[in-house]
């Protein structure tokens, strides 16, 4: 007995040492924020890519670059959305360089897939670029926050406003994965809960650049809206495939049910003009917006100002003061503060971070415009949607975490 009492000891002793063990204070020496995204591929300039390592890094340096007397680092890596790559990625970052918080992870078959894995070890994510409700329904972990927006906030604003002037019957072009079918299934339940109807729908593979059967299946089935449920380069291809082949001058009506500002300045204000979607946040909205994009242009070497990359630096901040209020970067005593905490940025405005994972904050329909205040200035807020309407209740989430 003394000597397995002696062995127990001394793992004990080895545990602290290592710094597997927290006990107050920051383990290993360092705070570690992996920014794991889409670098390359479809998403790469508005949700993901440069623009949101930019963001946690402006954000580390506006926190002061240390937490708890210990330096922050960031690393990044492109999952090339792949979530094998993705999860290969995120388990090397956990176990040999000790990673503490993994952020970005757009594409929702990824942010499924390292989210479960990092809950597993104990590791919080924070998914902005991801869609899917899964994250914080029926996948929900307890180290899994989403951050921004989800399928079900999207439609609550475009949908709705679309239905309820007259775009009764639809068909969707929707991108062949997690996010697509989620976004569709959400979009579709507002449109039949208002009195619209589905009328057919086409599945299309990722980075699809030949839009041209799947919209001539469109304009023949006779739908007032087409319902664009994809997003990144996916949706511009579309649209501009869509304006030449003069689907909007012959009576049918494009909703792009997950629009970035730079995809509006990529197709053109002309192309885009009169477009409404749904967004998380808008730099012009308030004066704290327009301070902060003035600022992470800067930064980021004239980056677009989009509300994933504003999602990246809010929860930067927020993790980080959230390891400061606990005094320590174990996962449990950060993840018990961001759920108290209230989340009031210039992204989100008296927001919270459910028991389920999901930060719960004000969205915003917004309009396409002709530029009025520079280049970026590309649409209106025509309404601002209140947390508690854009997405699901906690009882109705779906997440096993709440009883």
């Amino acid at each position: 007995m003394k000597f397995i009492g002696t062995l127990g000891m001394t793992a004990a002793a080895l545990a602290l040492s290592s710094g597997v063990a927290w006990s107050g204070g920051v383990s290993d020496g360092v705070v570690k924020i992996g920014v794991l995204g889409d670098m390359s591929g479809v998403y790469s300039t508005g949700f993901s890519g440069d623009g949101a390592v930019a963001a946690v890094k402006m954000a580390v340096r506006d926190f002061g670059g240390t937490v708890l007397g210990k330096p922050i680092e960031v690393i990044s890596a492109d999952h090339q959305n792949k979530a094998d790559v993705a999860s290969s990625t995120a388990r090397k970052w956990i176990d040999e360089d000790h990673v503490d918080m993994i952020t970005d992870l757009t594409n929702s078959a990824v942010a499924l897939a390292v989210q479960k894995l990092a809950s597993e070890k104990k590791v919080i994510t924070m998914a902005t670029g991801a869609a899917t409700t899964a994250l914080t329904g029926k996948d929900c972990t307890k180290y899994g926050i989403h951050y921004g927006y989800d399928t079900h906030a999207l439609p609550v604003g475009t949908a709705t406003a679309i239905v309820k002037n007259g775009g009764k019957s639809w068909y969707f072009i929707t991108a062949d994965y997690a996010f697509g079918h989620s976004l569709q299934d959400n979009t579709a339940s507002v449109v039949k809960s208002l009195g619209g109807k589905v009328v057919g729908s086409s599945d299309v593979p990722l980075a699809t650049t030949d839009f041209s059967s799947y919209l001539l299946q469109a304009q023949s089935s006779g739908a007032q809206v087409i319902g664009l449920a994809n997003a990144g380069q996916d949706t511009v291809n579309a649209v501009k495939q869509a304006h030449e082949f003069g689907i909007v001058e012959g009576g049918q009506q494009l909703a792009g049910m997950l629009v970035l500002i730079s995809d509006v300045k990529s197709l053109g204000t002309d192309i885009a003009k009169g477009l409404q979607f749904t967004s998380a946040w808008y730099w012009n909205h308030d004066d704290a917006s327009r301070k902060w994009k003035a600022e992470y242009e800067k930064f980021s070497n004239g980056a677009a100002p989009t509300f994933p990359h504003a999602a990246d630096y809010s929860l930067t901040m927020a993790y980080l003061k959230a390891i400061k209020a606990a005094g320590t970067d174990d996962p449990d005593a950060v993840r018990a503060e961001l759920g108290k905490m209230k989340i009031d940025d210039f992204f989100a405005h008296g927001g919270t971070i459910r028991k389920d994972g999901l930060l719960v904050h004000d969205m915003y329909l917004l309009k396409v415009q002709s530029p009025k205040d520079g280049p970026w200035d590309v649409a209106e807020v025509v309404r601002e949607i209140p947390g508690k309407d854009a997405f699901f209740s906690l009882a109705d989430g779906g997440c096993p975490l709440v009883k």
